[in-house]
Order: structure tokens, then sequence, then C-alpha cells
């Protein structure tokens, strides 16, 4: 089997998982879009749409979430956020157009990265303050992910590598554990600021599990080029 071919493999086994291990309506999917738009040498502005869905097939929707922010760069590894989340939620088989549960959130979080080997650690550390309707509610999160390149010695244009995280959340008050995410998958390098992820995403909720089937685009600019270009 050539490299083409293994690769086709596991984009087929990431897609084939849910449609064996849960039915259709335990399998939701998370539509994602990420982007880091650079404004300055040290900041850039965090730009974020997530459409997650209950089911598979995007028609009946769990979650709209929308989240922004200003980021400072103070090292090459190494950057801290603030910025607000918007989340709408909707309950299983709704009829209504409009969510059941409005949050609004402020967030500030750090990500740091560090390299061993060809393998790539990202840590990100990240404090919620969230209004959910009327009650507030805080908190915390941190995310260990991994990212192996495959088919070259670091991740640069055509590039696949492997992606792996776990994050564990946990509450400010009340109950200490919120959930835990699991996620595996596998990523594309288009070029300098594009690359196309998917893959499968478990997350654990109290005593209740679930898995999710993402597809993310992760598309990162410049925003200086054309003053560049006209200096």
């Amino acid at each position: 089997m050539n490299f083409k071919q293994k690769i086709s493999a596991i984009l087929l086994t990431l897609f084939m998982i849910p449609l064996l291990s849960w039915s259709q309506d335990e399998t939701g999917n998370w539509l994602m879009y990420f982007g880091t738009n650079k404004i300055s040498e040290k900041f850039s502005i965090h730009t974020e749409v997530q459409f997650r869905n209950h089911t598979i097939f995007p028609n009946n929707t769990e979650q709209w979430l929308l989240r922004t922010g200003l980021n400072y760069h103070f090292a090459k590894n190494a950057f801290a956020t603030a910025g607000y989340a918007y989340i709408g939620s909707f309950v299983y088989d709704s009829e209504r157009d409009s969510p059941e549960t409005e949050e609004h959130r402020i967030w500030q979080q750090l990500i740091t990265t560090n390299n061993l080997g060809r393998v790539k650690f990202e840590h990100r550390y990240r404090a919620e303050q969230r209004w959910v309707e009327d009650d507030f509610k805080t908190r915390f999160r941190y995310r260990l992910m991994l990212f192996i390149p495959v088919n070259k010695p670091v991740i640069e244009t055509g590039t696949f590598f492997f992606g792996v995280y776990n994050e564990i959340f946990v509450n400010g008050e009340e109950e200490f554990f919120d959930r835990n995410r699991l996620y595996g998958g596998i990523g594309y390098q288009l070029n300098k600021n594009l690359n196309l992820q998917t893959g499968m995403l478990y997350q654990r909720v109290s005593t209740t599990g679930k898995g999710y089937l993402q597809f993310s685009v992760i598309y990162n600019t410049d925003l200086r080029k054309k003053e560049k270009e006209k200096n």
C-alpha cells in the first residue's frame, strides 16, 4: 500500500467510526472555522464560528457558537487572548427557529507550544465567565494537544498530520467536574495560511457521553500585507 492509499484508508476509517460505533441519533457533528488575523507585530484578532448538530447530518441544530478575541503575542511560542463569545443552544428535535437557551461569555486564555522531536505540543489554559440566561457561572479549562506530521519532518505546505487532544473542564462553583473532551483526527496543510482537519471527538458530561464527527477549516491571515505593499 503506497502513501496516498494509506492516507485514504485513514480518512475512510475516520468517517466510518461514527457509523459503526453509534447510531445517527447518538452521533452529532461540529462544523467549525477558526482564524487568526494578524494586525501588527504583537497583536492579532481571533475569529471563530461553530455550527454544532445533534445528529451526523446538519439538520438538527444543537448549538451556534460565535467567538472573537484580541491576541497578544509576547513570544514566538506563546500568546494570551481576551474575548467574547455568544452561544445559542437548542433542544433535540426542537421546532423553534431561535435558541431555547442563550449564553454570553467573557473568556481569557494562554496558549504555549513546544516541540519534542517532530511532535508539537500545545498547552491551552482558558478561564470563562458565563452568563447563561439569568445565571452567572465560571469555568476553567485545560487542553493538551499534539500535532504529529506524517509525510514531512514539520508541518508545512503539503503536510498530512495527526492531531490528538484531551481537554478537561471544571466549574468554579457547584459541581466541580463539568466535562471532558477527547479528540483524534487528521489534517492537511494546504498552504502557509490554510489547513483542513477532520476527526472524531468524544465528550463526557457527568454520567453521559456522546461522539461528534468534526470538520474544521483553519485560515490565518496577515492583514498588514496591503499596508506593506503600499509602503
